[in-house]
């Protein structure tokens, strides 16, 4: 059950739109990661709780991902508590991550501020072995990831740093049309959003290319953290 990699997002959908081309590099390079989705994104506009679950595991088999599941929180109004505090350190202990990916600290959305910050102060709690949980009747060991990164998603930020998606570009926006209710179609009855119009995957590119252009890369995604990196070696940098 050990994963390099444990991305969470609010929502499904949200770690594809922000963070696939980063998760099929690392694929690449032989590492192993998951997706927990904190909500069945029941209040979403378009779609059902159902169609999402169908969408997900399509995604899912695009990308390649070892593990996913779903926590089942509240849709909108899921808060910052301790109940949820430990059901994600569950995940966190059962997977022991090197590296967890979380949602944007601040968002148009309001549960991906929230989410980001709940699975930040999850991810510390998690190592703390005072803190007590089981999985499957049986204890867990304290265990903190090494870092915590924090997609961009819909308002832009300056990204802390920035990882090359070039090669995978088509790959993603292939998970991401795997949420058909979600995005453009030009044959769905059901109503506008921000993201279902036509123009909505120029956007995702453009974001991308927007990133990666300053690093020198066709396209990039970007992350932010909230404690600095240390190097040994400027000169590896790129």
């Amino acid at each position: 059950m050990k994963l390099d990699i444990l991305a969470f997002g609010a929502h499904p959908d949200d770690v594809e739109l922000s963070a696939a081309g980063t998760l099929l590099h690392y694929a690449r390079q032989g590492k192993t990661f998951g997706i927990v989705d904190l909500t069945e994104g029941e209040l979403g506009t378009r779609g059902s709780v159902e169609s999402r679950y169908e969408e997900a595991a399509a995604a899912a088999a695009i990308l390649g991902i070892q593990h996913r599941t779903n926590l089942r929180f509240a849709d909108g109004f899921f808060e910052n508590t301790q109940e949820a505090k430990l059901k994600i350190i569950e995940q966190i202990r059962l997977h022991q991550p090197q590296i967890v990916l979380a949602n944007a600290l601040h968002d148009r959305h309001p549960d991906h501020a929230r989410a980001g910050q709940l699975v930040a102060e999850a991810c510390f709690l998690a190592g703390l072995r005072k803190i007590h949980t089981t999985h499957q009747g049986e204890a867990q060991q304290a265990f903190r990831p090494k870092t915590v990164l924090h997609y961009i998603q819909d308002y832009h930020q300056t990204p802390s740093f920035v990882q090359d998606v070039t090669p995978y570009v088509a790959q993603k926006i292939e998970a991401v049309k795997a949420y058909k209710t979600q995005f453009f179609d030009p044959n769905s009855s059901e109503p506008n959003t921000p993201i279902s119009g036509e123009l909505f995957f120029d956007f995702l590119k453009g974001r991308m290319q927007e990133m990666g252009r300053p690093a020198g890369y066709n396209y990039a995604e970007g992350f932010v953290v909230a404690r600095w990196f240390g190097v040994q070696d400027i000169f590896a940098l790129d």
